[in-house]
């Protein structure tokens, strides 16, 4: 099937083969910025090391399955033309672009770069399909969620926005309504422009607060163009926000906004630099924190959208003690087989993670937290609590395009 392919009906094709994809090569650790740089494809190798660990990429329901890098014509369904020439340029020259964001700090040039980011994109939009045409339930690619990305410019150690190519990938084969919701601390802003303006694409963010952290957009008054209004959401979460909070926050706007949706795939980003040992941002998350929300968008997935469920990575930038416990605990949910946060880590995992980065592997799959009590919206709102005040300034931008309530409805 080409990228311009209609899929013959507007409806989803009947389930085929349920189960997990998992999109690994080990070629996707390509994508590296160099020495120093925070975003290091240790953190992905780590993480597929350790799903392996616990056996969870053999088991029955899970394919490990190739793809093909993304071609010019699935770029273009989101990249200009000049971009993508400028990025094989840069990547097959070593020169900079900086009009472009090519060369800067955040992304730096490297050899092959076109081809690295290529391959990404192509993962997650392999992916896409998958779960389109009834080849799995659920999809991950854990090298993905580049989110960042514009038409036209690198940003934020993204180069190509792999998360929106596979949802306009979806739009283009008959997909009519996609969700796409992202958990990463910093603003799914490249996705968000993408679909700014498309009534067929709801996209939330739950990111902090742009005013304090890059990239600087995901304010509540951001809904959506004139031709999609409240397609839009962002819930802008003070600094300091941890689980209990966040997870107040997620099921205060995600839910009840995904229900009214009711999108026939959901699309999800699980940066992991929500996490309280990031260096970059200043949220508090814990791994249990995170592992919660996985299985809620989990479940959510096969309540709203018949399973369909495309998982990435995204951001994340504590290599060893966060990313790989938090995407393999994503991975597992997605299998249907939840690690026990209790569990320890393996010996073998222990042994690479001190190999290929001379750092003490973390021993359990938990921070210590991972019974995580949730008080819901339901039980009232508190206007003197910072958090609460970012959930009703979101509620109050988008519910009542989607006929909701923002003070009661759940």
């Amino acid at each position: 099937m080409s990228s311009r392919d209609s899929g013959g009906a507007a409806s989803p094709p009947s389930r085929g083969h349920c189960g997990l994809r998992v999109l690994w090569d080990e070629r996707l650790a390509g994508y590296d910025f160099g020495p120093g740089h925070p975003m290091n494809p240790v953190r992905v190798e780590l993480t597929i090391a350790l799903a392996r660990e616990f056996g969870l990429l053999d088991r029955a329901n899970v394919t490990v399955a190739g793809f093909d890098a993304a071609d010019d014509a699935l770029l273009g369904l989101v990249h200009e033309e000049p971009y993508i020439a400028a990025v094989k340029h840069a990547g097959a020259t070593g020169l900079p672009e900086l009009r472009l964001g090519l060369g800067s700090a955040d992304n730096p040039v490297f050899l092959g770069m076109h081809d690295a980011s290529a391959l990404i994109a192509g993962a997650s939009v392999a992916g896409a399909r998958a779960v389109w045409t009834g080849e799995a339930e659920h999809a991950a690619n854990v090298s993905g969620g580049l989110h960042h990305a514009l038409a036209g410019a690198a940003s934020g150690f993204c180069i190509y926005n792999d998360p929106a190519i596979a949802i306009a990938w979806l739009l283009e084969n008959g997909a009519e309504r996609v969700a796409y919701v992202d958990i990463d601390v910093h603003h799914g802003d490249g996705v968000q422009a993408a679909f700014y303006d498309d009534p067929r694409v709801m996209t939330i963010s739950l990111h902090e607060t742009p005013r304090t952290l890059f990239p600087g957009t995901g304010f509540p008054n951001e809904t959506g163009g004139p031709n999609a209004p409240g397609s839009a959401v962002n819930v802008a979460l003070p600094p300091g926000t941890g689980d209990a909070a966040w997870l107040r926050a997620f099921e205060a706007v995600v839910p009840p906004l995904l229900r009214a949706f009711a999108p026939q795939v959901l699309v999800t980003q699980h940066g992991a630099d929500a996490h309280a040992l990031d260096p970059l941002a200043h949220l508090i998350l814990s791994v249990d924190g995170q592992r919660t929300a996985y299985a809620r968008l989990h479940e959510l997935a096969h309540e709203v959208s018949g399973g369909r469920w495309l998982a990435t990575g995204g951001g994340g930038y504590e290599l060893v003690q966060v990313v790989p416990r938090a995407w393999t605990h994503l991975l597992a949910e997605a299998a249907g087989r939840p690690i026990d946060p209790l569990a320890a880590t393996p010996d073998g995992w222990r042994g690479l993670v001190r190999l290929r980065t001379e750092e003490i592997a973390p021993r359990r799959m938990t921070d210590g937290t991972s019974e995580v009590h949730v008080q819901t919206w339901e039980s009232g709102y508190d206007p003197a609590n910072p958090v609460d005040q970012a959930v009703l300034a979101t509620r109050r931008a988008v519910f009542p395009e989607h006929g909701l309530d923002p003070m009661t409805d759940i």
